[in-house]
């Protein structure tokens, strides 16, 4: 004979609305629903953010659901599970008893079982004469069966979402790797563009990135992202379409300056007024420097001082080079008309390495920001080039690395068993011979 089941919690146990609902949901399954336990409890796993439950209460659940015999779970069947605390605790890998019953809680909160208590609260099933089970008290496993289907589409849910964070990280990966080439491309290349500017753009826009970042942040930020690659895209390829098909890689002659290591100027030898009257031997000396760009790691021999300023001290691409000297700029005084206009004849990167040696000597120079219109000027005429400035700076500093020559020896004397000191400065041989030319 069937007796009143229990709809509320025995001892001090409160009853919710919530528990209301998950009875009321139990009893409108199906009598021909069947479900297999172990894969809804799969979906459950899969969604146990949007269902509630912590991996503490799915621990508990996988033990609830091993106690039923049956692999597949009947509407018409008996649902409910009667194991003792010990027992639960046991396969539950010895979960202490306090932290079982907190997780139970947040199993019936969640609506994932329903309590079946007795009287006495205890649990237990009472047999008829032929061992059917005629009365069971304990873990009523109703709601699995009655919401297998919203548990699968949660699931599906949650699969859905993270398939996009996924495409959405791979995006802002593309996206940072595309730009910061494409930056790179750009001041290699010399195409005209404030590309410190958009170094700067970009940062901001990775800075508004957190360490854990959700997907609707991330797609946010791969939208800004998104423009400023449209942005450096279109500006790369307006420059390539201007350019002649057939001098592709002389692309930076399009930049009004003279790279020309051989021609003359009055303030090549850099910085000072008592190097001017060595400009003619200065120019001489260089002739045999090659007529390319200056490679980065002979401006860093030549301007250390810049990377005090650069992030985290090193320098490692044209882009760091380029922050650096825009912070700079503001410490030497240098308006920023001045350093537009010194952009816009020199270029970005030319105007940059002249800035560095600007702030390399800054100690001997009273006005850097006329200085630096005054070479403005040359090089709008033709008549200044980075090469002999930034050499002149390197023989400076070669000239203090080297030692002192004995008492008795001559021009010719060198004692070849002298080795560098130890702050010489390291550069190719080549460059060395260039260099150590004897002045006209």
């Amino acid at each position: 004979m069937q007796t009143h089941i229990a709809t509320t919690p025995f001892g001090r146990r409160p009853m919710s609305l919530g528990q209301i609902t998950s009875q009321a949901k139990a009893r409108t399954m199906p009598k021909e629903a069947s479900v297999q336990k172990w894969q809804v409890f799969q979906h459950i796993r899969e969604a146990r953010d949007l269902v509630g439950a912590t991996d503490r209460a799915l621990a508990i659940l996988n033990a609830l659901l091993s106690f039923h015999p049956e692999t597949a779970l009947a509407g018409d069947a008996e649902l409910v599970v009667w194991p003792s605390n010990e027992q639960l605790m046991a396969r539950a890998n010895g979960m202490p008893a306090t932290t079982l019953r907190r997780h139970l809680a947040v199993l019936v909160e969640c609506g994932l079982i329903i309590r079946r208590d007795s009287p006495n609260g205890k649990r237990f099933a009472r047999k008829g004469r032929g061992g059917e089970i005629e009365q069971a008290y304990g873990f009523d496993l109703a709601p699995i069966v009655a919401r297998a289907e919203e548990f699968r589409d949660l699931a599906e849910a949650v699969q859905v979402e993270k398939k996009a964070f996924r495409v959405a990280k791979e995006r802002l990966t593309l996206l940072r790797r595309d730009i910061v080439k494409m930056i790179d491309a750009g001041i290699e290349e010399k195409v005209p563009g404030n590309w410190g500017r958009v170094l700067q753009a970009y940062q901001a826009i990775i800075g508004r990135l957190p360490r854990t970042a959700s997907r609707q942040l991330v797609e946010s930020v791969n939208d800004d992202l998104e423009d400023l690659w449209v942005e450096i895209r279109d500006t790369l390829e307006t420059f390539t379409n201007s350019q002649n098909p057939d001098a592709n890689e002389s692309q930076s002659g399009r930049h009004i300056q003279n790279s020309n290591p051989d021609s003359h100027s009055d303030s090549e030898n850099g910085l000072g007024k008592h190097e001017e009257a060595a400009s003619t031997a200065e120019t001489a000396n260089l002739r045999s420097l090659p007529k390319r760009d200056l490679p980065l790691g002979i401006v860093l021999d030549a301007c250390p001082s810049l990377l005090d300023l650069a992030h985290g001290g090193q320098i490692r691409h044209w882009r760091d080079f380029l922050a650096a000297a825009e912070a700079a700029r503001p410490m030497l005084g240098v308006s920023p008309s001045a350093w537009k206009d010194a952009q816009d004849v020199l270029g970005e990167q030319q105007a940059a390495i002249t800035l560095a040696a600007i702030y390399q000597r800054s100690a001997q120079i009273n006005n850097a920001g006329g200085y630096l219109r005054s070479l403005t000027e040359r090089a709008r005429d033709g008549k200044f080039s980075t090469w002999p400035m930034v050499m002149a700076l390197l023989r400076a500093k070669l000239d203090a690395g080297k030692p002192a020559e004995p008492a008795g020896k001559g021009r010719g004397g060198r004692d070849e068993g002298s080795s560098q000191g130890a702050g010489q400065l390291q550069i190719s041989d080549a460059l060395r011979r260039s260099l150590e030319k004897p002045r006209w």
